[in-house]
């Protein structure tokens, strides 16, 4: 521990984000660089407790409390506070292959469970992680490692999301060869279309994809395995399969007027505005932009931010935000102690941007959406809303309808951000593959071997819609019982 007093002679000061009326301007990411003093001043709050509930891991509550792959966070908290860069690096990557993505769109459980925050805020975590990958590829530290020599093995796996690159650097340091699959133009799945560039700027995940690339693993793009390729075919010829094919079917909202031009699930929207970026340099020209238009996205999570974000810079008149649950408190209540993940009131980014538009925070909790109202022309032109109230019958809680409550807002645009189902089914219904109560893939969590010999699966298509970070805990152990099958013992983490 480099300073027993640095909690109580600084304050949290995490890395700033620029202003929300300049950020909206431009589709770059949403912080200011980093001040290394700062940075190490930041480090110096870290307590080096005792017992460390910032990495633990754990889930309490049905929710990660700590930092899901364990990150040795008061180490390279203290090797920053010394102006230990190189080491803080090297720390960092022994627990996580790709920080510069947890680093920018992790929620912190790690934070949350920070035992500082027990009395103060907690320490700068995030900022600190991010801030030492983004050093360590500005210094060069960070270059190609190939393994010295192969396995003779070859693995397949499916999927370029967090889980699917997490598992296959691990596989590729274990000395296998690896083909790494995916349906879309790009690597990156989620980390690509999922998460807009203002959150994580794509250049950050070209990098990682190249220095994987040199460091022998193959990639396969716009192939979809299932369709273009046989799932079985990729049996015949490796010796081992990997399914990370996250949990991609979106919830819909079956009520009248579902069908009217102008409804669109979420991830469409984002992909479509993401692939704009990316090749055209024109993310407005979509049938989906929100340009002039007043837009309403139904859901209140990351998904639902992202919408709120990306339709502000695409101009939209106005923006509204439903939440079905209520409004969280402003402090931990007395059914949610320390550490687990605190649910209070916060303004993301997106809600921040809003607010300083146009006067308020967007979101309307405690509302459902009853209609869709169109046009003549079948264009929506309003939705139909309603407050609701939580009641428990039968021992569940259920939405009921306020009376009186029915209101009309415009809308040319609305967006469909209420999470996902599960995985998609051509891959396991092709395989066989059995499932659990929620569709995900039936692979116990620390075994990951499905029903079907040889095939393992991992990520949000095992586990069902969750963290990167958590994405990333799975590649990892994915990897290594993959390995063990393959060799009947494995040295990877």
């Amino acid at each position: 521990m480099g300073k027993p007093t640095g909690f109580l002679e600084h304050s949290r000061s995490p890395i700033p984000d620029r202003a929300p009326l300049d950020r909206v301007k431009d589709w770059d990411e949403i912080h200011e660089d980093f001040q290394e003093d700062k940075l190490k001043e930041q480090g110096s709050r870290c307590m080096d407790c005792g017992t460390p509930y910032c990495h633990t891991g754990m889930t309490i509550s049905n929710m990660a409390s700590g930092c899901p792959v364990n990150n040795l966070i008061p180490e390279w908290n203290d090797l920053v506070y010394q102006n230990k860069w190189r080491d803080a690096l090297d720390r960092l990557h022994k627990t996580n292959n790709f920080p510069e993505f947890t680093g920018r769109v992790c929620p912190a459980p790690c934070e949350g469970s920070c035992v500082l925050g027990v009395i103060e805020p907690p320490v700068t975590i995030k900022s600190i992680e991010c801030a030492i990958i983004d050093k360590g590829f500005k210094e060069g530290w960070v270059q190609p490692n190939p393994p010295k020599s192969r396995s003779g093995k070859k693995v397949a796996v499916v999927g370029s999301g967090p889980a699917g690159l997490a598992a296959a650097d691990q596989l590729n340091k274990a000395g296998h060869s690896v083909t790494v699959y995916e349906r879309a133009d790009r690597i990156g799945g989620l980390l690509v279309y999922g998460i807009p560039n203002m959150k994580l700027d794509k250049k950050y995940v070209q990098r990682r994809v190249d220095l994987l690339t040199q460091e022998g693993i193959e990639f396969v793009v716009s192939t979809e395995v299932g369709k273009d390729l046989p799932a079985k075919q990729l049996i015949e010829e490796f010796d081992s399969v990997i399914l990370c094919c996250g949990a991609t079917k979106p919830r819909d909202l079956p009520i009248e007027g579902r069908e009217l031009e102008g409804v669109h699930f979420a991830m469409d929207f984002l992909t479509k505005n993401t692939q704009g970026l990316l090749e055209l340099k024109d993310v407005t020209a979509f049938e989906t932009a929100a340009k002039g238009k007043d837009a309403v996205v139904i859901g209140g999570g990351d998904t639902g931010t992202d919408c709120v974000g990306t339709s502000l810079r695409h101009g939209c008149k106005s923006i509204t935000q439903l939440e079905i649950m209520p409004r969280p408190p402003d402090e931990r209540a007395d059914d949610n102690p320390w550490p687990e993940w605190p649910k209070v009131y916060k303004m993301d980014y997106g809600q921040e941007e809003a607010k300083e538009i146009f006067g308020s925070d967007p979101r309307n909790y405690l509302t459902a959406t009853k209609k869709f109202i169109g046009d003549e022309n079948g264009k929506l032109k309003a939705v139909l809303i309603h407050e609701i109230e939580w009641k428990q019958e039968n021992g569940r809680f259920s939405p009921i309808e306020v009376p009186g409550s029915e209101r009309e807002i415009p809308a040319q645009v609305a967006f469909l951000a209420m999470g996902f189902l599960g995985p998609e089914d051509i891959i396991a219904e092709e395989l066989g593959l059995e499932r659990d109560s929620r569709s995900n893939i039936q692979a116990e969590y620390g075994k990951f071997s499905t029903n079907i010999d040889r095939v393992f699966s991992a990520g949000d298509m095992r586990r069902g819609q969750s963290l990167v970070v958590w994405a990333i805990n799975e590649g990892r152990a994915v990897a290594r019982e993959c390995d063990r099958h393959l060799m009947g013992e494995t040295s990877l983490p």
